[in-house]
C-alpha cells in the first residue's frame, strides 16, 4: 500500500482549518486539536503502512466513535428501558429492561455476559471489560488481544488508545477486515470500510466524515490517489 509523503508534506494548520470548518462548526476544542495532532504523529510513524485514504478513514472512525472529541471515551451504558430494548433486544425482556434501567454496571454485566470471552453476569466481566478507547474495544477477549486483560482501564490512556486504533484497523483485529481490504491504489470503498469495526452501522455518515478528512489531508487528485468511491 502506497504511503509516500503521507504526512510529511502536510500543513497541520491547513488541515486543522479544514477540519474545524467542515466537522466542528468553526470551533475546535483544544482537546480535539491535541487528538488530531496525536493521530497525525502516529500516522507519520507508519509511512508505507497506510495510505492517505486509509488515514482519512481512521480519522473518521475516531471522530465518530468519540462524538467529535478525539479523546478516548468510555461506553455510556446508562440506558432507559426503551433504550435497552432497542440496543440489546435479545438480552432483556420488557420487564427486565424496566428493572435494569439507568443502572450502567448491572446493564453491562447482563448485556455482555457469556460472550466476547466474558464470564456470566455475576462475574462482573461485562462492566470490567466495557467499551473504552478511540474505537471502543469490548469484552475480555478483545482486551486480551491488545495486552490489556489485566489492566483494562489502560484502554483510556491516550497513547495506548491511538496504538489500538491504528493496529486494529491496519491488522484487522476488530472484525477480521482491515484497511487494505477497502483502500488501495485503484479504489476507495468509503462506505464498505465500516466493516472494519462495526458491520454497516452508520456507514454512510462515517463515509461522509472520511471524505472530509481526505480533503483536509489534500487527498483529492494527489499522485497517490485512486479513483474516488
Amino acid at each position: 500500500m502506497t504511503g509516500t509523503n503521507l504526512v510529511s508534506g502536510l500543513d497541520p494548520t491547513r488541515f486543522l482549518e479544514v477540519v474545524t470548518n467542515r466537522l466542528h462548526g468553526g470551533r475546535l476544542p483544544a482537546a480535539a486539536r491535541e487528538g488530531y495532532l496525536a493521530l497525525l504523529d502516529a500516522a507519520a510513524r507508519r509511512e508505507g503502512q497506510i495510505s492517505k485514504a486509509s488515514l482519512a478513514y481512521v480519522l473518521a472512525t475516531a471522530y465518530h466513535e468519540t462524538g467529535g472529541r478525539l479523546q478516548p471515551v468510555e461506553e455510556n451504558l446508562s440506558y432507559s428501558a426503551d433504550g435497552l430494548l432497542r440496543t440489546f433486544p435479545n438480552r432483556f425482556t420488557a420487564a427486565e429492561a424496566a428493572r435494569y434501567s439507568r443502572q450502567p454496571q448491572q446493564i453491562a454485566n447482563r448485556a455482555y455476559a457469556n460472550r466476547l470471552g466474558n464470564g456470566d453476569e455475576a462475574s462482573g466481566d461485562g462492566w470490567r471489560y466495557r467499551g473504552r478507547g478511540l474505537v471502543q474495544i469490548t469484552g475480555r477477549l478483545n482486551y486480551r488481544a491488545f495486552g490489556l486483560e489485566g489492566q483494562p482501564e489502560l484502554a483510556l490512556d491516550p497513547a495506548r488508545a491511538v496504538e489500538i486504533l491504528f493496529t486494529g484497523m491496519i491488522e484487522g483485529r476488530f472484525s477480521g477486515r482491515r484497511l487494505s481490504d477497502f483502500f488501495d491504489e485503484r479504489h476507495r470503498d468509503w462506505q464498505g470500510a465500516r466493516q472494519i469495526v462495526n458491520g454497516s452501522d452508520r456507514a454512510a455518515d462515517i463515509a461522509g466524515y472520511a471524505r472530509a478528512f481526505f480533503e483536509a489531508l489534500g487527498g483529492w487528485g494527489d499522485a497517490n490517489g485512486a479513483a474516488s468511491g
